[in-house]
């Protein structure tokens, strides 16, 4: 059996229906919009995946161009022009001599093989960072618009006291269950979306950004869920039928 895979096209179904959802309960309300940037997100991260998976040929050629520039320099020139070494050169002197700076020329250009090696992972990797961080920066977005839904101003018999500064809501009980219901589920799928990435991409940096991203959605919608459960625990779940 193939091991299972996150697909980026049905993640991203996901989140168009859970836009239409959100559209079809709130209406021109902040939470569309947040869901909208989310869906367009969505939409790009297929060609995002497929940019960061696919060779970069120019790095791979010149890597290699770099590999024959060295060779032809420290190996074919000196026998062509021939600048090789006598037998009068060959002393312990002049030996060690040319030890110190022959040393200091591989070890730049072992780094220079090295920076060329790692050059198209490099590229890849700073790719799936701006997209990842693009990802961070919508969760808390959601997690801003359900900052002040506090389920003890729809609580019966809670008597809540407003300030001049108080935000103002006007959504009943199951409203408010509904909104952070979606709230929970765009952070779930944020996290999916980040979990996309490295599927097919064997970077340690990336994964750890990737789980960054999953940690922060799953805390933050940890929190969500406490206010949920304070409405469920109050009685003010009924869903009526036929509603999502």
């Amino acid at each position: 059996m193939s091991p299972p895979i996150l697909d980026a096209e049905k993640v991203a179904a996901t989140v168009h229906h859970l836009n239409r959802r959100i559209n079809d309960r709130f209406p021109n309300s902040g939470l569309c919009g947040v869901c909208d940037q989310l869906e367009r997100i969505a939409d790009s991260t297929r060609e995002r995946i497929r940019e960061i998976q696919e060779p970069i040929v120019w790095a791979k050629l010149a890597f290699w161009f770099l590999i024959v520039t060295v060779f032809v320099l420290s190996v074919v020139a000196p026998l062509i022009l021939g600048l090789g070494f006598t037998e009068d050169d060959l002393t312990w002197k002049s030996v060690l001599e040319l030890g110190d700076p022959i040393f200091n020329e591989i070890i730049v250009i072992g780094a220079l093989f090295f920076f060329m090696f790692k050059l198209e992972t490099l590229i890849k990797r700073k790719r799936a960072l701006k997209a990842l961080h693009e990802l961070r920066a919508i969760a808390h977005v959601i997690d801003m618009h359900q900052l002040t839904k506090d389920p003890d101003r729809v609580l019966p018999g809670v008597v809540y006291l407003n300030t001049p500064g108080s935000p103002t809501t006007q959504l009943s009980s199951f409203e408010l269950r509904r909104y952070l219901d979606y709230c929970t589920e765009m952070l779930s799928l944020t996290g999916k979306l980040a979990a996309v990435y490295v599927q097919n991409f064997d970077d340690e940096v990336a994964l750890a950004a990737v789980n960054e991203v999953e940690a922060l959605t799953t805390g933050l919608a940890g929190k969500i869920w406490q206010k949920i459960t304070i409405l469920h625990e109050a009685g003010q779940t009924n869903t009526p039928p036929g509603r999502s």
